[in-house]
Formats: C-alpha cells, structure tokens, sequence
C-alpha cells in the first residue's frame, strides 16, 4: 500500500492508472476513490487536467474491458474459476443474464454507477457475448458521467481545503494581530498607571 501511495506521489499519472487497473481486477483500490483524489490531484495542481483526465478515462475502459474480455474468454464457466467465482454466483449470473436479455446496453449504461453490481455487469456483458464496439461506447458514455461526478467531487473538496487553509491563515494573522494590539493597550496602560503611583 505505501508503495502505491509513493507511485501516486513521485508519478501521479502512472499512479492513478495503476490504481484504476488494480481496482478494476479485484484489487482493493475503488475504482471512486481513485477518481476522487485525481480531482483533488488537478485542484491542488499536482496534475494537469487534461493528461490527468485522459490517463483516467484510458484506465476507466482498460479496467472495464478486460473483465468484459474475461466473460466473453470463460463464458459461464467463470463461476468456477478460482479468481472470478467470488465476484460473481451462479444465481447472480442467472438474473443478470436475464436483465441482459431484456436491457442490453441500459445495463451497461447503469450498471457503472451500482458499486457492487459493476464488475458483475462487464463480466456478463462478456458472457453474453455483448459486440465488444458496443460494449466500449456504452461503457465509454456512462464513463463521462462518472469522471464528471467523482472527479467534480474531488476538486471540489480539493478546492474547499485551500479556501479553508487560506482562511485559517487569516484568521491566524488576525489573531496575532489582535493579540500584539492588546499586548501594546497592556502595556501603554502599566506604564501610565506606574507614572501615577
């Protein structure tokens, strides 16, 4: 894990990639929390925009497809394989076939915003033997929306904690100020109330 968290330091956008791949085969590194930090990584300027959001939507569709290529490569027999038959039962793979039956491509415009259901859904897309072209635009579209909420989400929050960080300064500089006025009418009134005595 610190080793992960070094790569995002010292080579963000090979970072973020790296984690969107992993997070995509089963790895524990969600897939919405990388798009969070990458928004914080564009507002506090570690990345720029434009490379960070094209290594992110690359990184989006690579993890994506290789589970859909996975389905499409076992069929149902991935419900015994020792990798894939804890993310997916014969009976989940039952009812979403039938979903598949009846919706196609709203699944895969959906089914990227079910945390849980998500890698579910590419796997069967690839079982279903869903066209691969179809499976990418689907997965493509729904992709966009995703990026633009959790990465809104990130830079947003990024942005909050460089206003919030600039205003404790202020009120850092405030404070001191107060305090050294304060300090000056303390002593001003001791040195006149010496004089008196």
């Amino acid at each position: 894990m610190s080793d992960i968290s070094a790569l995002v330091e010292h080579f963000p956008y090979l970072g973020l990639f790296i984690l969107l791949i992993l997070g995509g085969i089963g790895f524990p590194f969600p897939e919405d929390a990388t798009l969070i930090l990458c928004g914080f990584l564009i507002s506090t300027h570690v990345v720029k925009p434009v490379p960070a959001l094209l290594v992110i939507y690359s990184g989006l569709l690579m993890a994506d497809f290789f589970l859909y290529f996975v389905g499409r490569k076992y069929g149902r027999k991935i419900v015994n394989h020792k990798r894939f038959h804890k993310i997916i039962s014969p009976e989940r793979l039952s009812m979403l076939e039938d979903k598949f039956n009846k919706k196609g491509i709203l699944i895969i415009l959906m089914g990227r915003h079910l945390i849980g259901l998500r890698a579910q859904i590419f796997l069967v897309a690839g079982i279903m033997r869903m066209s691969a072209l179809k499976f990418l635009v689907a997965d493509g579209i729904s992709s966009l929306f995703t990026m633009a909420v959790m990465i809104g989400a990130g830079y947003i929050g990024g942005n909050s904690l460089e206003i919030i960080k600039r205003d404790i300064t202020r009120i850092e500089h405030i404070a001191m100020l107060g305090a050294v006025v304060v300090f000056a009418i303390y002593m001003t009134y001791r040195y006149f109330k010496g004089r008196n005595n």
